[in-house]
């Protein structure tokens, strides 16, 4: 299934607001996780930052290592796993049913486009 242009702009686009509100849910689990604020402090940087990397070697578009698409699905759901799991241990579990349920949606979209292309070169 290949996207319309405007509909693979949109989705491109929302995954990227989806990959940043990640970082920030897990900043944000970092700080409050601990009473320590040099700890949270420490916290709230290394788990996105560790992400990020994750991310960045593995699954972006021009990742340091590529890997088979079912790698980057494995690292995409690591990441929005972590943040879902940030978002439940800090009491917003209405908030993790909607974020696992855009995340889902977006990145099957996202394969879906991104296979049909796939065929198209081949």
């Amino acid at each position: 299934m290949t996207l319309p242009p405007r509909l693979h702009a949109v989705n491109e686009g929302l995954a990227f607001l989806i990959e940043i509100a990640a970082l920030a849910v897990l900043a944000w689990w970092g700080w409050q996780s601990v009473e320590s604020r040099v700890l949270g402090l420490l916290i709230a940087v290394a788990a996105p930052a560790a992400a990020a990397v994750l991310w960045g070697v593995f699954a972006a578009p021009r990742a340091r290592i590529p890997v088979p698409l079912p790698g980057v699905l494995v690292v995409k759901a690591m990441v929005f796993g972590a943040a879902s799991a940030a978002l439940y241990a800090m009491g917003h579990v209405s908030w993790v049913a909607v974020a696992v349920v855009v995340a889902v949606a977006n990145t099957a979209l996202a394969t879906l486009d991104r296979r049909a292309a796939i065929h198209r070169q081949a």
